[in-house]
């Protein structure tokens, strides 16, 4: 089997797609990725054993066995919960084989090798019959195929393929039910994200506006999802326009469609502003009366916020309306939330969509390429006037060597200490006393020893480190090394 990997270029920023062939150390892509959130998700794991310990039940009530079909099983735990549950037998399929092969191996360790079947395939690809894969179809369905926007990772068309070919009809399934919420904000902070506003310079010609170009401001934007942590989100930084709209549902029970979609929620304005951003979030229950249920609602919106589970796996979602709208309080719109088979996406509409012929269907995407050249954080750099104020008031009094710490694959804190290395590689350039802009950087690290559980009472071990770097002086010139409970690092400029 052969796979794409990314690589960040360290020296040109540049992400870089390598294949790597069967031999390739996989261990470390599943080190980066959220496998281990995902097995830590305390609350995602007791409401799936919940939920599954359940469906077996109702199951053998009926007095049939319990065959449990468990698509993308990872490491194998929910087929594993599923036969501490009682389940008679459970299929566990696997595509990715470093994983499966991880998967047999702890399925043998925990002594259920007898009663699971790893098997490594994509699940369309799996058989059933006397000399398929399963000897016969499943009576419950269990899978964990979600991402922050509940469908990216092809939720739909493997429920859809797994409901005709690999389960019974009218089986048990956990998750049973999965619904999308959404809520319209007027969001300055989240707009900047996703539109490129006029740059303002004040000169000694008086104030001069750079416009961006039309295309770019007529540009409906990146159409993928932003994922973030709302709960992370200042309440000052947006203003809720509409009341939390449970958008559409999906019942994994019955026969599942990934055909694209459109569903509306008619609501009135709460307050008059300008529309631009949506909200957008899931819950998932378990059983069917719904008892048992997983949510990714953030802190407002969320039952229990005390109780509240922090997860990175699943988040919550932005979308950006193609354009900013002007909502009147109490004049009712209608929210759009659109999907095809792997991505959703919203628009506005001041009409009904079953009486409206101009409901966009098609996914909005980019035709100003400014979105593929720069990511969200970095269109937010650009729309920083505090910052533009600051880099035009250096610029006026001193001449320098003038350089912004921002790449596009900055996935870890050292990767922006590029420009120290590009100063340096420039020093015989620079005439006595030039000024160098940043002037300095720190690198902050602090090593921490989680306690196991909440019994024990011995208090963590924290070491903060400091690197300070000073960038004026050049590369390996300046630096100290701190050790110890530092608990404010003096900045050094």
């Amino acid at each position: 089997m052969k796979i794409f990997c990314s690589r960040a270029n360290p020296t040109t920023g540049s992400v870089e797609w390598l294949e790597e062939d069967e031999h390739y150390d996989y261990h470390q892509e599943i080190a980066r990725s959220s496998y281990a959130d995902m097995l830590h998700d305390k609350d995602r794991n007791v409401k799936y054993y919940q939920g599954i310990r359940a469906a077996v039940s109702r199951v053998k009530d009926r007095g049939q066995k319990a065959l449990v079909l468990d698509i993308g099983t990872g490491t194998g735990l929910l087929s594993m919960m599923a036969v501490t549950a009682g389940a008679d037998f459970c299929y566990a399929i696997e595509v990715f084989k470093p994983m499966a092969d991880a998967a047999v191996k702890i399925v043998e360790k925990n002594g259920f090798s007898d009663k699971i079947k790893v098997i490594n395939k994509h699940s369309t690809e799996v058989t059933v019959g006397p000399e398929g894969d399963m000897p016969c179809r499943a009576n419950i369905l269990v899978t964990e195929l979600f991402d922050t926007e509940l469908i990216g990772e092809g939720a739909l068309p493997s429920y859809e393929h797994a409901h005709r070919h690999l389960v019974e009809e009218n089986c048990e399934a956990v998750p049973h039910r999965a619904t999308v919420y959404a809520q319209l904000v007027e969001s300055g902070r989240m707009w900047s994200w996703n539109k490129l506003f006029p740059i303002h310079v004040q000169t000694s010609l008086g104030e001069q506006v750079i416009v961006p170009p039309v295309d770019v401001e007529s540009c409906p934007g990146a159409p993928s999802v932003c994922d973030i942590q709302l709960n992370q989100v200042s309440p000052a930084d947006f203003t809720v326009l509409s009341d939390v709209l449970p958008m559409f549902s999906i019942d994994f029970s019955k026969q599942v469609s990934s055909s694209a979609a459109c569903h509306s929620r008619r609501f009135e304005p709460l307050t008059s502003g300008r529309a631009q951003v949506v909200l957008s979030w899931w819950d998932i229950e378990m059983d069917p009366e719904g008892k048992i249920k997983c949510t990714m609602a953030p802190f407002w919106a969320h039952s229990d916020p005390e109780e509240m589970q922090w997860r990175d796996h699943w988040m919550q979602c932005v979308y950006f309306l193609p354009q900013e709208e002007p909502v009147v309080q109490g004049s009712a719109l209608y929210l759009v939330a659109h999907h095809d088979d792997y991505c959703v996406w919203y628009s506005l509409q001041r009409t009904s969509p079953e009486k409206n012929e101009r409901v966009r269907q098609m996914r909005p995407v980019c035709d100003c390429q400014a979105h593929l050249l720069w990511n969200r954080p970095r269109f937010g750099e650009i729309n920083d006037q505090d910052r533009t104020d600051r880099y035009v008031q250096a610029l006026r009094t001193v001449s320098l060597l003038l350089g912004e710490p921002f790449f596009t694959t900055s996935l870890l804190p050292w990767h922006n200490l590029y420009f120290w290395y590009v100063r340096t590689a420039v020093d015989q350039h620079l005439g006595p006393g030039a000024m160098v802009m940043p002037q300095a950087a720190s690198l902050h690290a602090v090593v921490v020893e989680f306690r196991v559980c909440r019994e024990q009472q011995d208090v963590p071990l924290v070491l903060a480190a400091t690197l300070p770097c000073v960038l004026a002086g050049g590369c390996g010139r300046g630096c100290s090394f701190l050790t110890g409970p530092v608990a404010d690092p003096e900045p050094l400029w």
